[in-house]
């Protein structure tokens, strides 16, 4: 298996020399695959010159016969000396110890003389190497370095090898077959540690097999990209290894956070002194924070004396608002059964006259109205919600007023979209994922509540070995008790190494772009007569809903024969596009429409010849359905 493996990573050497010329970055990828290559060979040789190694004779048969020969034919492409050297040294049972001693003459021509003293210092492989060599065991500091360097290595060419048009978005398997083992990866747990050198494998084969969501032609989820910055900004936050409960032990991130959430006040409408929030574990969690602080409002004896002493509340969404809704209700006690469901127009909004019926309709039956959810971007069509009049009835029944912007908050970055959003700032609270348009790593949502406080109020139980009121600093800046958590992890310094990398402005052109490509698919799909859009208005945010229409259905009249054959034909070309692994896309039904393509864009790598490329490839994956 390993010399199977080595075959393919020197068959993939031979593709990868002509790019690393393209760039410098490729070529240091190209450099670190050859690093790889070469471990893998070592090992072989290890194990076919052990006798008392189980699988010796195995070896000695594939390094003796067609597979060394093979792997003398794939490097003999390559036209590179110090990987002839290292394949000819394979087949006597050596190996140089360092790369650089067979590639030393290359590197005098390229590298100066400190970068090659530090090549050198780097040992071939780590088959002997295990984790309790690394800091902070005593003169572990090199090891450490260079292990780091091989697993930057590593994460550099999944970054470059993502931004690659001609790179599948994923290689799929299924789960029994991950499961089983793929050529020397496995997931199961061992009982004995083993070598960093088949920690290095488990990284490559982990990310080789999983989905590469910043592929230009990932269009499956709201969340898609790899910013780097972000990137970078997440491998600080791990390396700082921190929590987020008090100052004393995130001084800097905690600020960050209070920095982070005044510039999101703002954004809403709201004014710097009056509102709060905190950074959560994604939207539905600030969803629930949103319901959870709506009933402390209005109930506060509920946080000591529980639900009992309450009377049956009740909650209001769309129809097409997030399943969060529902799932917060019935973790909260109050049930699903008790969050009512206002009906939308055609577009997926929320129609006001409904909701208005909706709560009288609630307490003619005994239940009492205390929140509405209204949904900023919803999730399938994009819709935005007419905030202002739903205000309005908010106010005149005094209900806390919530919007679920954790899709569509982005757009306040932009002066051309933002309007969408007006009435925002009458809300009480609202959910924000910038970890989705805004493209920030995952995970990264807030909860913004416009009374200043009530977050405290609500969750605070002082726990005496955390918040102690006699610290030496000012402990208004302890947050960690108006979380429901208690450790809580350190989500603001990406977001925030971002924001000063772009500026406000770099996010409004990033999500002006979403959104222009989501016109031009809409317009594509106008023109075309192999596919249907399911909303015929030009679209509110960057999801873009329709059909494709194979040959076999196209003169079929509307009816139920026809939407019985339809509803098949998303979920086949799924399954095929899955296998080939050209690009991702989500499809689901809504109501009474059968299942439907759903295209989302939030990637700023996208551009326009990767939707005509997805068109083009629906159209040939499903053809003869």
């Amino acid at each position: 298996m390993l010399a199977k493996k080595a075959q393919h990573r020197l068959y993939f050497l031979c593709k990868l020399r002509r790019a690393r010329a393209l760039a410098p970055i490729v070529h240091t990828f190209y450099r670190g695959t050859i690093k790889s290559t070469l471990i893998l060979i070592r090992k072989a040789i290890r194990i076919a010159g052990d006798p008392t190694h189980p699988s010796h004779s195995l070896f000695n048969l594939l390094l003796s016969g067609r597979r060394l020969w093979s792997l003398r034919a794939k490097t003999s492409r390559l036209k590179d000396s110090f990987i002839h050297q290292a394949v000819r040294n394979c087949g006597q049972g050596k190996l140089p110890d360092k790369i650089s001693d067979i590639s030393a003459g290359r590197d005098k021509e390229q590298e100066d003389s400190a970068a090659l003293r530090d090549r050198r210092a780097i040992p071939a492989d780590f088959s002997s190497i295990y984790s309790k060599d690394l800091l902070p065991a005593s003169g572990g500091q090199e090891i450490t370095r260079e292990f780091l360097q091989e697993v930057v290595a590593i994460l550099l060419g999944y970054i470059c090898k993502s931004t690659q048009r001609n790179t599948k978005v994923l290689d799929f398997h299924h789960p029994h077959q991950l499961k089983e083992g793929l050529e020397g990866f496995s997931v199961k747990l061992p009982e004995q540690p083993e070598t960093l050198e088949q920690i290095l494998v488990d990284c490559r084969d982990t990310l080789k097999y999983g989905v590469s969501t910043g592929h230009p032609r990932f269009f499956n989820q709201l969340s898609s990209g790899l910013d780097v910055v972000g990137v970078a900004g997440e491998w600080l936050t791990s390396v700082a290894n921190t929590n987020m409960f008090t100052y004393e032990v995130a001084p800097v991130f905690t600020l960050m956070e209070e920095v982070l959430l005044r510039k999101m006040h703002s954004m809403v409408g709201w004014s710097d002194d009056e509102a709060d929030g905190i950074f959560c574990p994604g939207g539905t969690i600030s969803n629930l924070y949103s319901i959870l602080v709506a009933r402390y409002h209005f109930n506060p004896e509920v946080k000591t004396k529980g639900m009992g002493v309450l009377p049956p509340l009740a909650l209001f969404t769309s129809e097409h608002s997030h399943y969060s809704v529902k799932k917060c209700a019935a973790v909260l006690g109050m049930g699903s059964d008790n969050v009512l469901v206002v009906k939308c127009d055609e577009r997926g909004k929320m129609i006001p006259t409904e909701l208005e019926s909706c709560i009288v309709q609630a307490e003619n039956k005994g239940l009492v109205p205390f929140y509405v959810n209204a949904t900023a971007g919803t999730t399938v069509f994009g819709a935005f919600d007419p905030l202002s009049t739903i205000a309005d009835i908010c106010h005149k029944h005094t209900l806390w007023m919530h919007v679920d912007a954790a899709w569509g908050g982005g757009l306040l970055m932009s002066d051309r979209h933002s309007m969408k959003l007006q009435g925002i700032e009458q809300a009480c609270s609202v959910t924000w994922n910038p970890h989705k348009l805004m493209g920030v790593p995952l995970q990264c949502s807030v909860i913004l509540v416009k009374k200043r406080g009530l977050l405290q109020q609500c969750n605070e139980l002082g726990a005496e070995y955390l918040f102690q009121p006699d610290k030496p600093y000012d402990v208004s800046y302890d947050a960690g008790d108006k979380s429901i958590q208690c450790g809580r992890h350190v989500d603001v310094f990406k977001f925030w190494l971002m924001w000063k990398a772009k500026g406000s402005e770099g996010f409004g052109s990033q999500i002006n772009k979403c959104l222009e490509n989501a016109e031009y698919l809409y317009d594509q799909l106008q023109r075309r007569a192999d596919f249907e859009l399911v909303l015929k208005n030009k679209p509110e945010h960057s999801n873009v809903c329709f059909w494709y229409i194979p040959p076999s259905l196209r003169g079929l009249p509307a009816g139920p024969d026809r939407d019985e054959r339809l509803h098949q034909v998303a979920p086949r070309i799924k399954g095929r596009m899955m296998e080939k692994g050209s690009l991702l896309i989500g499809y689901q039904p809504l109501g009474a429409r059968v299942n439907f393509f759903r295209c989302v864009f939030s990637n700023p790598a996208t551009q326009q010849e990767d939707i005509d490329f997805l068109l083009d490839e629906i159209a040939q994956l499903g053809y003869d359905l």
